[in-house]
């Protein structure tokens, strides 16, 4: 690390320090609350000055990140303990969300990143919900953000298609909970069984075609080379 950025870094825990020093003395605060979201909060920003220095050091953003969202569920449960409810949760994995977008928006090739993004940024989002909304709903949530993260590396500059077989499964399963919560139970049991069985022939009948297609490709190319050439023809003429 270069001696300007460690000095910029220990100026300001070092600044960060006396002020919490000084609202101590105040009695405007107590920095005992802070000590632990002090330190897992200097440790991260470390991490993100290591990430910052050159595309090499991607893998500093998942420590930094994941750091500073302790700090951050610590000094949440430690000021605000009655009202915080489940928003810690959300947030922490809201910030290793932010942590392997980084990877990923820092180092292109490291599409691997978008999985955990996804799937935290997911998480978040469940744990978020209302309790009211417990059950069906909270899993149709979780598996369309399944299904979402894996489409979602369809649009890498990888162009990759495998990813389209686990995003519909996941569809599905979601969709499924979708309807659950909106119409009866007897009406679902229908629904459950007609979603797969569409969906099924739907990917079957893909199959066909592209079987098909590769078929015809593959006989014009065999069929091609036994045609004679337009200098043949003339040739034998």
């Amino acid at each position: 690390m270069k001696a300007a950025t460690a000095s910029i870094i220990a100026g300001a825990v070092l600044l960060l320090a006396g002020v919490l020093l000084l609202l101590d003395a105040l009695r405007v605060l107590d920095t005992a609350l802070l000590v632990w979201p002090f330190i897992f909060g200097t440790a991260g920003a470390v991490f993100l000055a290591v990430f910052s220095r050159s595309r090499d050091y991607w893998w500093a953003a998942i420590p930094g990140f994941v750091l500073l969202g302790l700090a951050a569920v610590s000094a949440t449960t430690q000021l605000w303990p009655e009202s915080a409810g489940d928003w810690p949760g959300s947030l922490f994995f809201l910030f290793i969300c932010a942590g392997f977008a980084a990877v990923y928006i820092r180092v292109r090739a490291n599409w691997w990143a978008l999985i955990p993004c996804g799937v935290m940024l997911t998480l978040a989002l469940v744990v978020a919900l209302p309790p009211a909304l417990d059950g069906s709903p909270a899993a149709a949530v979780l598996f369309l953000g399944l299904a979402a993260t894996f489409a979602s590396l369809t649009v890498t500059p990888e162009r990759m298609k495998w990813p389209l077989i686990p995003a519909a499964g996941l569809a599905v399963l979601g969709l499924s909970f979708a309807i659950q919560s909106a119409v009866s139970f007897r009406a679902m049991e229908y629904l459950t069984a007609v979603v797969p069985l569409v969906a099924g022939l739907g990917l079957l009948y893909y199959a066909f075609l592209s079987r098909r297609g590769g078929s015809r490709h593959t006989g014009h190319a065999v069929a091609d080379p036994m045609k004679p050439g337009l200098g043949e023809a003339h040739g034998g003429r």
